[in-house]
C-alpha cells in the first residue's frame, strides 16, 4: 500500500474495487485547515469521472500495469486480435477498448495495449491513419470557393468528410480521435 502523497498524474488505482486512471492530482493547502490532495479520476472500464479529497496520510493501492505494443491482427467478433511483437503471442482485446478510433484500425497497424493481471484494460489506436477512399462522389468543377466538404468511404469502411478534391483511389490521414480528415497522402 502506499500513502496518498505517492500518486502522481497518470497512475491507476485501485479505488472502491474499480480501477480508475489519475486525471489531475492537487495538493491543496486552505488557510488554516489541513492539507488534502484534490483528485480527478476517471473509471478504466466505464469512463465516468470521479472526484475525491484524499488526506495527506491515506492509503490507497497503485495498481501494476504492464503497457505493451502490439500489432492488429483482424477482428474476431466483439474482439480484435492482437500480436505481441516480440515474443509472437496473441490476444483477443474488446472492441469497446479503443472507442471511435476502432473503426479506421487496419490490420497491420500498431496499436498500445495496457493489462492488469492478464485482463486488457486500456487500448489505444494510433493518432493518425493513412486509409484509401473507396468510394466518394465527383466533385462539381467550379464549387471549390467554399472549402465546402462532401462524404467519402475508406477502405475500413468508415465514412469521413473529405475536401471536394478528393478522388476515388486517394490516401488520406484521418485523426483517429476525431475522424477527421487531416490531409492527402502522397
Amino acid at each position: 500500500m502506499a500513502k496518498a502523497s505517492d500518486i502522481k498524474n497518470g497512475n491507476i488505482l485501485r479505488f472502491n474495487g474499480e480501477l480508475i486512471q489519475v486525471e489531475e492530482f492537487i495538493h491543496r493547502t486552505p488557510g488554516n485547515l489541513r492539507a488534502f490532495y484534490q483528485a480527478r479520476m476517471r473509471n478504466v472500464k466505464t469512463g465516468k469521472l470521479v472526484e475525491y479529497r484524499f488526506r495527506t496520510d491515506e492509503e490507497v493501492e497503485i495498481a501494476r500495469v504492464e503497457t505493451t505494443d502490439y500489432q492488429y491482427l483482424y477482428e474476431d467478433g466483439n474482439d480484435l486480435v492482437v500480436m505481441d511483437n516480440a515474443t509472437y503471442e496473441q490476444f483477443n482485446i474488446p472492441k469497446f477498448l479503443f472507442g471511435t478510433a476502432v473503426k479506421f484500425l487496419k490490420e497491420g497497424a500498431n496499436v498500445i495495449v495496457a493489462f492488469e493481471s492478464d485482463e486488457p484494460i486500456m487500448a489505444k489506436a494510433p493518432a493518425s491513419a493513412e486509409l484509401e477512399i473507396t468510394y466518394t462522389e465527383p466533385a462539381v468543377k467550379g464549387d471549390t470557393s467554399t472549402g465546402a466538404l462532401k462524404n467519402a468511404t475508406v477502405e475500413t469502411g468508415a465514412e469521413i468528410k473529405v475536401p471536394l478534391f478528393i478522388n476515388l483511389g486517394d490516401k488520406v490521414k484521418v485523426d483517429t480521435a476525431t475522424g477527421n480528415y487531416v490531409e492527402r497522402v502522397k
